[in-house]
């Protein structure tokens, strides 16, 4: 009868079973004829020598050897002087083109409307300015009327005013020499206004029914 301990108790003579079912199996031999993959081929090939040359790049400092298919013969991008390129439908420099609208009191500004008129849209740089200029030119006007309109009413205004006039005064014309030394200049508290010139005066801008 099988006790508790039995890992098969439905079967208490399963052991002896299996190992007379064992024994009575035939040995095989161990081993076996080895034989060859049909069809090996020899991949090796011989190993190819680097050359002094070819050693010598990986510890030379950069560029001091590149392999031929890797030279470039395309010459360095060359920066266009603003100085000599002439602007189209105007037929001046691009760096007077540029610097015109920035200049003070009414000439900028007229300047910069007439140049939003004639310049196409592929002069983006030259508009940008143009419409930059008139920008700044209408901001300053409009602050300085708010002053003339407090200092109606308030005494300290008016200085107020006399020193906002030659502030922006000498601010324009900074912007007008940096324009001319081809310099970037970005305005950024009118550069909605700025966007709005750009985009609505063009040249086109009379010929629309």
């Amino acid at each position: 009868m099988p006790s508790k301990y039995d890992t098969n108790p439905l079967d208490p003579d399963f052991p002896e079973k299996a190992k007379a079912a064992a024994a009575a199996q035939e040995p095989q031999a161990p081993g076996g004829e080895t034989r060859p993959f049909a069809g090996g081929e020899n991949y090796e090939q011989e190993t190819r020598e680097f050359s002094a040359r070819d050693f010598g790049a990986y510890q030379s400092p950069q560029g001091a050897y590149a392999p031929a298919y890797y030279a470039s013969t395309v010459p360095p991008a060359v920066v266009e002087d603003t100085r000599k390129r002439r602007v189209d439908k105007v037929g001046l420099p691009e760096n007077i083109v540029t610097a015109v609208p920035y200049i003070p009191w009414y000439f900028g500004l007229v300047a910069g409307i007439i140049l939003l008129i004639l310049l196409p849209k592929s002069e983006a740089k030259s508009r940008f300015h143009a419409a930059q200029g008139v920008a700044a030119h209408l901001g300053i006007l409009f602050v300085s009327f708010l002053l003339g309109i407090v200092g109606s009413v308030a005494s300290m205004a008016r200085p107020a005013n006399g020193i906002f006039m030659l502030v922006t005064t000498i601010m324009l014309l900074v912007f007008v020499f940096k324009a001319w030394r081809g310099r970037p200049i970005h305005i950024e508290f009118i550069e909605g206004l700025t966007d709005w010139f750009d985009d609505k005066v063009t040249p086109d801008l009379f010929n629309k029914k």
